[in-house]
């Protein structure tokens, strides 16, 4: 049998067909091939207890212990047995539970002075670490048996597991697929690396670097079988964004150049301001993009309040100029409203054209979402369609069939990583030539995730504030440890409010009929559930019943209003539109406040229950804070234990307000998941092996290989094993976001 075809054999005619169903149930590995890239997480190595007072809660391990005692107990009137085994491995302890009439047979051979392997889900009781009914494997340690050697060897291969099948199981079929696998030689695999990138590299071929990866003999070979495995992923990825870079310059697209008297010229002419450094800078990046014959894509990213919007707006005037219509797309309708009324008040009279009173320049400028009325909508439809509205800001009523542009030249995407691929590619379908395409972010990306991310997107970064904008001082309310510092923080809005400012308090959750969805918070968010020390957690705070609670007693006589997903359009507009008039004092609501809306004279932010938010979520919103003359104030209130990982998450973000660090911080906390998208394409993970955040240098280098390949073989007709290699691990489905990025 060939190497190849040997990869893509049904696990079930090499490991047996019960193990084969729990590793394609479980852990999604079909194949020969899958199997052999599903590494090990650790090794363990033979001596060395693994330190037991590092485990997490929650999840499923492996440890390598020694039995301290054991001990039998009798319960329900000596009906019900119970056996407790203390592990231990000089740095903590760990309880193992059994119950039931097998508490003796476990009795027998969970020994003190045994030293076994032990694997299960990590629970507390009576506050001491356990695992209940975990599966073990005891070391013999002067046995000679050849599975002994495997497990207790130099070094043990500890696999991502789950309950149904352990670590060493897992290393069971492993070690077959290998046997197998080396029976017929590695020679004929498919190397993904050409070989003078391999060899210039010093890297191991591919058959012997998945061999050392799960049988390495020290830690050397686990080391180099782990560079090698980490230049697969990062140089296919970063081949198929190449192709596409490469493939986008090919594409035709209508040059967009501002005229130099146009509305572009009229609008900044009219400025109260001065554009920052960092503004002129990327408009000049942008206006060059619009002006050649092929799509722009473009990433524009920047801290919070770094006059993004006045960058995307200047680009959108631009391709009004040059007699085309651009469209904004915002993932909320709050949000697709706070634009359309700012770009409004920005423009002016050039925001009516065609209008008694309109500017010589002007354009008309419309807002499209799917609550409308219908008589809004059908003229808004109209205006589009004739071109009499050169600017449109809308949610994801844009891509809807029915709406038409008549010539639509740029695509402005903000806040992109809360739409779909498939929504941005129809919206982009939309132009007679395929648009100029700019993505904004709110949420600053380190650099190794923009060039896998976005990497086949030109990237432009404003690290730069606006003059005028005000430092946000950031402070952790204790609230369960030091309740009168939450006394203090309700003093400081009803102070902040008599200096006539306004406040933000900000919560989990609308309200206990609640049943989730966009309101909730973000993944890096902690719900209901066990908390850090494994006790059970009340509901995350509400909306509905702090405002409530702020109203009755800390807050009586003030104004204060909700702000939620689940309000009818008009009146979550009517809200906003009061609170920007300064006529309600404090806004409680929930994270739809998070980007783009901007009302100076809110000056202080209460955060509840801030530990249920990720780090990058709570800089957005307290950059909602500080927009104006007066210092900004934000508040994290949290019951989280001082020395929890929650509360050092909340301690990195009150001590620094610089985005990028933060965003490396909350990236390093909940791993890069699939960066192919896998949120919104469905596919599992492409990467297995590659950090984004530890491994930015072969990231880069893979990308200068990569581009260089592309340059000299687009069709990749001259490395044949590398085109396998890519439709191997970007299937048709990846393939596809890819294309439509």
């Amino acid at each position: 049998m060939e190497t190849e075809s040997a990869l893509a054999e049904p696990l079930k005619k090499t490991v047996g067909g019960t193990t084969a169903k729990v590793l394609a149930d479980h852990l999604d590995l079909h194949t020969v091939g899958d199997l052999l890239h599903h590494y090990p997480r650790r090794y363990a190595e033979r001596g060395e207890l693994t330190r037991l007072v590092d485990l997490p809660l929650d999840e499923h391990v492996t440890v390598v212990a020694q039995v301290a005692d054991a001990r039998m107990h009798s319960f329900n009137r000596g009906r019900g047995q119970r056996l407790e085994v203390t592990l231990t491995d000089g740095s903590g302890r760990l309880q193992l539970v059994f119950f039931g009439r097998g508490a003796y047979a476990h009795e027998k051979k969970l020994l003190p002075g045994r030293r076994g392997m032990f694997a299960g889900k990590v629970s507390v009781f009576n506050r001491k670490l356990q695992l209940a009914h975990p599966d073990y494997k005891l070391l013999e340690e002067d046995s000679g048996q050849e599975e002994v050697r495997q497990f207790a060897g130099a070094l043990l291969p500890l696999y991502p597991a789950v309950r149904q099948l352990n670590s060493w199981k897992i290393e069971q079929a492993v070690s077959t697929v290998l046997t197998s696998m080396e029976a017929i030689g590695w020679a004929g695999l498919a190397d993904p690396l050409p070989a003078s990138l391999r060899e210039g590299r010093g890297l191991l071929p591919l058959g012997e670097a998945l061999r050392a990866v799960h049988r390495p003999a020290s830690w050397a070979e686990v080391h180099a079988a782990r560079d090698r495995l980490k230049w697969d992923e990062a140089f296919v990825l970063q081949l198929a964004l190449a192709r596409r870079r490469a493939a986008d310059a090919q594409l035709p697209a209508v040059p967009r150049t501002a005229s130099g008297d146009g509305i572009l010229a009229a609008f900044d002419a009219r400025l109260p301001f001065t554009l920052t450094e960092g503004q002129q800078r990327v408009s000049g990046e942008i206006f060059a993009d619009l002006a050649t014959a092929h799509p722009m894509h473009r990433l524009l990213q920047g801290e919070v309040g770094s006059g993004k919007t006045m960058v995307a707006l200047r680009a959108m005037l631009t391709v009004v100029d040059a007699g085309g219509q651009a469209a904004l797309l915002a993932p909320t309708e709050v949000l697709a409203q706070q634009h359309h009324r700012s770009i409004v008040e920005m423009l002016g009279e050039l925001a009516e054209g065609g209008m008694l009173g309109g500017a010589e320049h002007g354009t008309k400028v419309v807002l499209l979402t799917g609550s409308m009325g219908a008589t809004a909508r059908r003229q808004a439809l109209l205006d589009l369609a004739t071109g009499e509205a050169g600017l449109v800001i809308g949610t994801h009523a844009l891509i809807e069939d029915k709406v038409q542009f008549h010539d639509l030249g740029l695509v402005v995407v903000d806040e992109q990583h809360r739409f779909g691929v498939e929504q941005r590619d129809a919206l982009r379908a939309k132009g007679k030539q395929p648009p100029h395409l700019l993505v904004m972010t709110a949420t600053p990306i380190p650099r190794t995730v923009a060039m896998t991310v976005f990497g086949d997107l030109e990237t432009s970064v404003l690290d730069q504030l606006p003059a005028g904008r005000s430092p946000i001082a950031t402070h952790v309310v204790p609230a369960a440890d030091k309740p009168h510092f939450l006394t203090r923080a309700w003093e400081r809005v009803r102070e902040e409010i008599a200096g006539g400012h306004q406040a933000y308090v900000v919560c989990p959750r609308i309200g206990d009929d609640e049943p989730g969805g966009a309101d909730a918070p973000d993944s890096g968010a902690q719900a209901a559930g066990e908390g850090a020390d494994g006790e059970e957690r009340r509901p995350p705070l509400a909306v509905l019943d702090v405002a409530a609670q702020l109203a009755a007693q800390p807050l009586a006589g003030l104004r204060v209003e909700v702000l939620h997903g689940r309000m009818a359009p008009d009146a979550k507009d009517d809200v906003m539109r009061r609170f920007g008039a300064g006529a309600v004092d404090v806004l409680v609501a929930t994270t739809v406040i998070e980007v783009g809306v901007n009302v100076p004279n809110a000056t202080v932010m209460v955060i509840m229950d801030a530990d249920r938010f990720g780090v990058s979520q709570l800089h957005q919103l307290r950059g909602r804070v500080g927009r104006g003359a007066a210092a900004g104030l934000c508040l994290l209130v949290s019951e989280a234990p001082p020395a929890s990982a929650a509360r050092t998450r909340l301690d990195a973000v009150a001590a620094t307000l610089d985005g990028f660090e933060l965003s490396r911080i909350d990236l390093e906390q909940r791993r890069e998941g699939d960066v192919l998208g896998q949120a919104q394409s469905g596919a599992r993970t492409s990467l297995r092996m590659l950090t984004v955040v530890e491994d930015e240098d072969i990231i880069a280098e893979a990308r200068t290989e990569a581009s260089a390949v592309v340059a000299a073989d687009p069709a990749l007709e001259r490395h044949p094993d590398l085109r396998t290699a890519l439709d191997a691990l970007l299937d048709a489905e990846r393939e596809s976001y890819l294309d439509k990025g």
